[in-house]
């Protein structure tokens, strides 16, 4: 935990954006995943975390703001717990570490929500993405969880945003940390890969990286040789010389801060001619999309230099034609990129995905719903304090060929022969994690082998450590 003064601080900061009411806040539950004593690693909510500190299952606060006051509501260990979970804190000493001095018992929360609604008080809430909590709200507040979302409090969801997206100096020291751990997965990846492994083997060795951090993954691994599918969690192939192996991973510190990176590598020692050429595009848009990072320009500009990056690349080798500028405008460059240059990264490593892309990546206004701009999370300026990912890639989807081809959609700017030649060629991306300055950015964790070189590089010397364990054995 950061110290008391931390969370009262940042309490009381929220406080002024809400004139009136009771802002409520639900932490997690544990959640089982097959009977109730079996559950998943416990996470709790970030905003909870943010403002309470707490990562501790079945706890609740509210700050309510008329009455100038923020009670913790939660119980005490049974010695039943005790003996499975052995002996922690007590709940009053967990509170006293968040600043926090008034403690009730969890059964106390109806009766004051309910008085509080009797006198017409307004409660404000975010919006639950567990189940478990849209009960407790159905439950508090008689809210059915069809019509929750039409009752989130939209001043709390923009204020909790706002003061969540500049990250505190150190909340950037955390971010760091976690980001160094997500390289050293990533360099553990491109050392021992060798033609013959299973994709879970790789996989495996990645989570240990993590684990043995004393955090955890922030999100489940993306470990393949088909990365044109964008998020693909099957390990099961055996990979090969030849194939491009795509690994999207990060780390999750124990106070909850995420990594996120992607690298993508050779199984063998060198790329071939054909990876090489794609791997170069997409390397170009992400050097042009980092250079153009600092406080004042529109994310989604920077993304849109990152796709006319990669359809001028696209058309050098002949898989677009055209106009560069009026096909980008058109969308013809999403049969290559159809998601979004990168995303605000934090104590999520979407974060505050949950409150709504629109308040955390648009500030309230709408998105696009072309194919490609649509999927972009991140399109609002850029301010000092924002931490963010860049991930341009290259995709050959078959399925995305095959559909567009038989609709002839865009064919003044695709040139369907040629992508024929190349629709089992995969997907690649890279990506990093940076601090938007007061003057530009700043690389989070150290750096990953990146250019071609560097990544052959990398993995010669993997093939060399490789022959000469086989030597000694």
């Amino acid at each position: 935990m950061f110290s008391n003064q931390t969370y009262t601080r940042r309490r009381n900061s929220l406080i002024p954006s809400i004139p009136t009411g009771i802002m409520l806040f639900l932490g997690n539950e544990e959640s089982p995943m097959n009977y109730a004593d079996n559950t998943y690693h416990f996470r709790q909510d970030s905003s909870f975390l943010y403002y309470f500190g707490l990562n501790t299952p079945s706890l609740a606060a509210i700050i309510d703001i008329d009455e100038n006051r923020t009670i913790l509501f939660g119980d005490e260990l049974t010695i039943d717990l005790i003996v499975w979970m052995g002996t922690q804190p007590s709940l009053r000493e967990k509170a006293h570490a968040t600043g926090i001095t008034d403690v009730r018992p969890l059964s106390a929360l109806s009766d004051y929500l309910r008085s509080a609604q009797l006198k017409n008080r307004t409660i404000h809430f975010l919006s639950p993405y567990r189940p478990e909590n849209q009960i407790k709200l159905f439950k508090l507040l008689g809210i059915n969880p069809d019509e929750q979302p039409k009752h989130t409090s939209t001043q709390m969801i923009r204020a909790v945003v706002e003061q969540r997206a500049i990250k505190e100096d150190q909340e950037v020291m955390e971010i760091e940390k976690a980001a160094n751990v997500t390289v050293e997965m990533h360099r553990t990846a491109m050392r021992f890969a060798q033609p013959g492994m299973r994709e879970s083997d790789i996989a495996a060795m990645v989570a240990s990286v993590a684990l043995a951090s004393n955090g955890n993954l922030s999100f489940p691994i993306i470990a393949t040789i088909n990365g044109q599918t964008l998020h693909n969690h099957n390990h099961s192939n055996i990979i090969k010389d030849g194939d491009l192996f795509l690994l999207d991973a990060g780390a999750e510190t124990v106070m909850g801060y995420a990594g996120d990176m992607s690298s993508t590598f050779p199984v063998g020692k060198s790329f071939t001619s054909r990876q090489k050429d794609i791997y170069q595009v997409a390397l170009d848009a992400h050097t042009t999309a980092v250079n153009a990072l600092k406080p004042g320009v529109a994310f989604r500009d920077i993304h849109m230099l990152a796709c006319k990056t990669i359809a001028q690349g696209m058309k050098d080798l002949g898989l677009m034609r055209g106009n560069v500028d009026n096909a980008v405008e058109a969308g013809a460059h999403a049969m290559f990129f159809p998601c979004g240059l990168g995303h605000m990264m934090g104590l999520d490593v979407h974060d505050m995905e949950n409150l709504g892309e629109v308040y955390v990546g648009y500030e309230g206004k709408p998105k696009s719903t072309l194919f490609g701009i649509k999927s972009l999370r991140l399109a609002r300026p850029l301010k000092p304090g924002f931490v963010l990912t860049i991930e341009p890639g290259i995709y050959f989807i078959p399925a995305l060929i095959d559909l567009w081809k038989g609709e002839k959609r865009h064919a003044e700017f695709l040139n369907y022969d040629k992508l024929e030649e190349y629709r089992n060629f995969g997907g690649l991306r890279n990506e990093e994690d940076f601090l938007i300055t007061e003057n530009g950015h700043r690389l989070l964790g150290d750096p990953l082998a990146k250019t071609i070189e560097d990544v052959e590089n990398e993995r010669t010397f993997t093939s060399k450590r490789t022959l000469f364990q086989q030597s000694i054995h």
